[in-house]
C-alpha cells in the first residue's frame, strides 16, 4: 500500500474522532457557539483601535467602489472603440477623445483601487498583530498566576501551542474575517445593485454561481472548523512529545531509546499530518467546485449576451461590463475558501485561548485582602487537612493529610519527617498557599493566610525545594532571581552560607559564569545549593527546606547547617528531610505516615519511645557510607 492510500479523508477522520475522549465535532449548542462568542470577542477587540480599525473599514468600502466603477469605464472604452473601428455617426476626434477620457479614468481608478487596497491590507495586518502582542502578554500573565492544581494537570507542550499557533490563528481573523467579507459583501451587493439595472437577466446570470458558492462555503466551514480542531489538538500532542524528549534527551541517551522516541514521534506527526491533508483536500475540493460554478455562470453570460448582442439589444461594452464585473468577483470568491478557512481556525484558536484566559486561579487574593503584617513570626497548623481532590471531608481516606496540628515560633526548627507520600511536601507546598488547605486553616501571628495578598505571603515565606529550576542565565541571576538588583556582596553571602561560594570563584568567569539550560553544567548538589542560595538572599521570615539537601553529601550539609545555624536564628524554620541527619537538631520532630502526625517530639524523645522514628534511625545509623555529592 502505497503512503497516500494510507491517509483517511476527512469525513473518515471526523467519524472516527466523533466518539473519541480527545474530541467531539462541533454541535450548534456546544462548541459551535462558543466558536460564534470567540470571534465575537476577537472582534471587540479590534475595537480596541479607534482610529485603525474604521480606517480601515472605510479604506476597504473605497476599494471596493473603485473595483466596481472598472468593469463600467472598461465597457464605456470597448464602445468608444468599437465606434472608432466602426466607423459610426461619431466623429472620430470625439470618439477618440473619449477613449482617452475612459482610459484615464480606468487607470485612475485602478489607481486609487490599488491605494486603499493597500491601507486596509496594512491596517489589517497592523492590528492583528497588535492583538497578537497583547494576546500573548494576556496569557503569558495567565499562566503565571494559575495556581499548581492547573499546571499538574496540563503538559507544558499543550500551553505552548495555544501561546504560538492559536495567537496566529486568531490574528489573522481580522484580515481573513473581517476585512475580506465586507470587500466580498461589496462586491457582490453594490454590484448587483449597479449593473442589475442594465440587463436583468444578465445580471441574475452574473451573480448566479453566489448562492452556490455561498452554501459551498458554510459547508467547508463547518468541515474546515471540526478539521482545526483536531489538528491543534494532535500538533499538541507533536508538541508535547518534542519537549519530553528534548527535556530527557540524557535519559534518552543511556537508554539508547533514540529509536523508540524516533518511532513515537513519527506516530505523532504522521496523525497530524493525515489531519492537515485533509484539511487541504476539503479546502481545494470547495474551491474546485466553486470555481467551476463561476466559469460556468460566466459561460451563460457569454452565451446569453451574445445572443443579446447579435440582436443588438445591448452593445458590446454592455456585455463587457457584465464580464469584467464578473471578473472581479472571480477572485474574492475564489479567496471565500481562505476566508472561511480563516473563521473556522479563528473560532477554533479563539475558543482554545479563550479556555485559559478566562480560567479564575484556584488561589487568589481575597477580595480586600491586606498585606501580612509579621510580627512575633508564629506559623500555626491548625487541624489542617488537604486532598488534591478537593473534598477530603466526603472521602477521609483519600485526604493527603489530615488532622495536621503544630506551632513554630521565630528561632525554632520543625522537622517533618516519613516515608514517601505521607505528606511532607505537601505540607511544605501549603504554607506559601501553592494549595488552598481543604479544612482548618494556617495561620501566621493569628493572620489566617488565606485573608492576606499572596505577594506579601510568598515574599515572607522562603521555600527550597528538592527539584531545583534553573535559569539560562549567569550564576549571579540565578542567585539573585528574586530580587535582580541586588548587590553582588549579598549574592555572595548568600553563596557563602550555601557552601557555593568557594567553587564559583574557582570557575574561570566567577559568578558571570552561564548556568546552562536547567542547570545542566552544575551536579546535583551544586544546583540545591544555588537554590538555597536563592531563598537565603531574600531572607524570608519562614523558611522551608523540602529534602533540599537530598542530593548533597553528609559533609557538606552539616557546613551548610552551621552556616545557615546565624541566618535562621530569628527565622521560623521547617526542615522536611529523609535523612534523620538533616532534622535531629529539630526542636521537636514530627513523624508523618499516611498523612497523619504517628509520632511527635525532639530527637531524644522520639529515640526513647522506640517507634517508627527509632526503626529508621537504627536504619540509617547502620549504612555504611552517605550519599555524596556528583
Amino acid at each position: 500500500m502505497n503512503e497516500s492510500a494510507k491517509i483517511k479523508s476527512a469525513d473518515e477522520i471526523l467519524e472516527s474522532q466523533r466518539g473519541g475522549m480527545d474530541y467531539k465535532v462541533p454541535t450548534l449548542d456546544g462548541d459551535y457557539r462558543l466558536g460564534l462568542h470567540s470571534l465575537r470577542r476577537i472582534a471587540k477587540m479590534a475595537l480596541n483601535y479607534p482610529v485603525q480599525f474604521p480606517v480601515a473599514i472605510l479604506a476597504v468600502c473605497i476599494a471596493g467602489f473603485f473595483q466596481l466603477l472598472m468593469p463600467r469605464f472598461l465597457g464605456e472604452a470597448v464602445d468608444h472603440a468599437t465606434g472608432l473601428l466602426g466607423g459610426t455617426a461619431v466623429a472620430p476626434e470625439a470618439a477618440q477623445a473619449a477613449l482617452w477620457t475612459a482610459a484615464s479614468l480606468l487607470i485612475g481608478v485602478a489607481i486609487c483601487r490599488g491605494l486603499f487596497t493597500m491601507l486596509h491590507n496594512y491596517l489589517g495586518e497592523a492590528i492583528g498583530q497588535r492583538i497578537a502582542y497583547q494576546l500573548r502578554l494576556d496569557y503569558f500573565e495567565k499562566l503565571q498566576r494559575l495556581s499548581f492544581s492547573y499546571h499538574d494537570k496540563v503538559h507544558s507542550g499543550d500551553l505552548m501551542t495555544r501561546g504560538m499557533l492559536d495567537i496566529e490563528g486568531v490574528r489573522r481573523f481580522i484580515e481573513h474575517g473581517i476585512l475580506r467579507p465586507i470587500l466580498l459583501v461589496i462586491l457582490v451587493g453594490v454590484g448587483a445593485y449597479l449593473y442589475m439595472g442594465n440587463d436583468v437577466v444578465l445580471g441574475l446570470l452574473s451573480l448566479s454561481f453566489v448562492p452556490f458558492a455561498l452554501w459551498r462555503a458554510s459547508v467547508f466551514r463547518l468541515k474546515s472548523r471540526a478539521l482545526w480542531r483536531i489538528l491543534q489538538e494532535r500538533l499538541s500532542s507533536l508538541t508535547r512529545i518534542m519537549e519530553e524528549n528534548l527535556g530527557g534527551i540524557r535519559v534518552v541517551r543511556a537508554f539508547a531509546a533514540q529509536d523508540f522516541e524516533i518511532d513515537k514521534f513519527d506516530r505523532s506527526s504522521k496523525q497530524a499530518l493525515e489531519v492537515a491533508i485533509a484539511r487541504v483536500g476539503v479546502r481545494y475540493a470547495n474551491t474546485s467546485i466553486m470555481t467551476f460554478s463561476y466559469f460556468l455562470a460566466m459561460g451563460l453570460v457569454l452565451w446569453v449576451g451574445g445572443e443579446k448582442v447579435l440582436d443588438g439589444q445591448i452593445t458590446v461594452g454592455e456585455l463587457t461590463q457584465f464580464l469584467a464585473f464578473m471578473t472581479i468577483l472571480q477572485m474574492p470568491i475564489r479567496q471565500t475558501g481562505m476566508v472561511i478557512n480563516g473563521i473556522a481556525r479563528a473560532s477554533v484558536s479563539g475558543v482554545r485561548l479563550f479556555e485559559i484566559l478566562d480560567i479564575e486561579p484556584a488561589v487568589q487574593d481575597r477580595p480586600q485582602a491586606e498585606a501580612l503584617d509579621v510580627g512575633d513570626g508564629v506559623l500555626r497548623f491548625e487541624n489542617v487537612a488537604f486532598s488534591y481532590d478537593g473534598a477530603p471531608e466526603q472521602n477521609p481516606g483519600d485526604a493527603t493529610i489530615r488532622d495536621i496540628n503544630f506551632e513554630v515560633k521565630a528561632g525554632q526548627t520543625i522537622g517533618i519527617v516519613g516515608p514517601p507520600g505521607s505528606g511532607k511536601s505537601t505540607i511544605a507546598h501549603l504554607i506559601p498557599r501553592f494549595y488552598d488547605v481543604t479544612s482548618g486553616q494556617i495561620t501566621i501571628d493569628g493572620q489566617d493566610i488565606r485573608d492576606v495578598t499572596l505577594e506579601s505571603l510568598r515574599a515572607a515565606v522562603g521555600v527550597v525545594q528538592q527539584d531545583t529550576f534553573l535559569f539560562t542565565s549567569e550564576i549571579d541571576a540565578n542567585v539573585a532571581y528574586g530580587e535582580p538588583w541586588a548587590e553582588r556582596n549579598r549574592v555572595v553571602g548568600a553563596t557563602e552560607a550555601s557552601q557555593l561560594h568557594t567553587y564559583i570563584e574557582n570557575l574561570p568567569e566567577g559568578y558571570d559564569t552561564i548556568v546552562g539550560e536547567r542547570g545542566v553544567s552544575l551536579s546535583g548538589g551544586q544546583r540545591q545549593r544555588l537554590s538555597i542560595a536563592r531563598s537565603v538572599m531574600l531572607t524570608p521570615q519562614f523558611m522551608v527546606f523540602d529534602d533540599s539537601t537530598a542530593a548533597i553529601d553528609a559533609a557538606t550539609e552539616q557546613r551548610i547547617r552551621v552556616a545557615l545555624k546565624e541566618v535562621t536564628k530569628e527565622r521560623a524554620t521547617i526542615v522536611i528531610s529523609h535523612r534523620l541527619s538533616s532534622l535531629m537538631h529539630a526542636d521537636e520532630i514530627l513523624f508523618l505516615d499516611e498523612g497523619s502526625i504517628v509520632e511527635r517530639g525532639n530527637h531524644e524523645s522520639l529515640i526513647d519511645l522506640g517507634g517508627r522514628y527509632k526503626a529508621l534511625y537504627d536504619l540509617q545509623a547502620g549504612k555504611s557510607s552517605e550519599v555524596t555529592d556528583g
